[in-house]
């Protein structure tokens, strides 16, 4: 694990802000129309993820696999790949802190919360626990605040 106060660690990494699609949300513009017009922002992708896990009734434990469950796995995938991308574009080598305090950064922890959510409720018990060790890496908070305690 990597320590926010490890000098010789790599510095955490602050995406930058998407601020048309965050004021999108905020202003209740539907999700999908935000993803469509901006498919980079994570965020969406999470705001889509973390719905149909809700429609499918569940947040991700003990589930009935449905089309909803399946679809948030396939949201949470997208947002956490994209997540990725700039992740890397901005300087993150694979590991080390993505503080969740910054809350550009929260769209793609979103993304790997709702990732694992999704992972169990369909038995990738793998996927699950790697999600779980990405988000100890990224912030020790990011797990709590996510409800994956």
């Amino acid at each position: 694990m990597t320590s926010f106060g490890d000098l010789l660690g790599p510095q955490p990494v602050l995406l930058p802000e998407n601020s048309e699609a965050e004021e999108a949300l905020l202003d209740k513009v539907d999700p999908v129309q935000v993803a469509a017009a901006h498919p980079a922002a994570s965020i969406a992708w999470a705001y889509l993820a973390e719905a149909a896990l809700a429609r499918g009734g569940s947040d991700g434990a003990e589930a009935v696999v449905n089309h909803d469950i399946v679809a948030a796995y396939a949201f949470a995938r997208t947002g956490y790949h994209r997540g990725l991308d700039l992740l890397r574009r901005n300087g993150w080598k694979g590991f080390g802190p993505v503080p969740w305090s910054h809350e550009p950064n929260q769209g793609f922890l979103r993304c790997v919360g709702a990732l694992a959510k999704a992972a169990r409720a369909i038995g990738e018990t793998e996927e699950y626990a790697r999600c779980l060790d990405l988000l100890e890496d990224c912030d020790p908070r990011a797990a709590s605040e996510l409800g994956l305690n």
